[in-house]
């Protein structure tokens, strides 16, 4: 079983992208999803962050048409990587409890 998961390539809804599809943009627009496509969620929030910092992408409806990502999504991202926390503490990408509960397996007795 592959460990690394790949969410779903998003295609950019810019109006770029959807009238120049070999632009330099675009190809800028399609490397940064594919990146993301490789990203755990917390990593994934944080690079949108960065991105909403640089000035380059500093509108959020912007980046939401880019990446897909909802807005409290690219919020929080960017709120993480103002206040980067120590290196020890981020051990985690999701809180504990989440996801199913296990399944205790049934075995014969004999």
């Amino acid at each position: 079983m592959n460990q690394y998961k790949t969410r779903p390539l998003h295609q950019c809804a810019c109006e770029t992208c959807q009238h120049y599809p070999r632009s330099e943009t675009a190809k800028e627009h399609r490397a940064i999803n594919r990146l993301l496509a490789t990203l755990d969620e917390k990593s994934r929030r944080r690079f949108a962050g960065l991105l909403v910092i640089n000035a380059e992408y500093g509108d959020i409806q912007r980046l939401i048409e880019i990446t897909g990502l909802s807005r409290n999504t690219i919020c929080r991202g960017r709120d993480e990587i103002k206040r980067i926390e120590p290196r020890n503490t981020r051990v985690r990408v999701r809180r504990a409890g989440g996801g199913r509960q296990a399944v205790e397996k049934k075995t014969r007795k004999s």
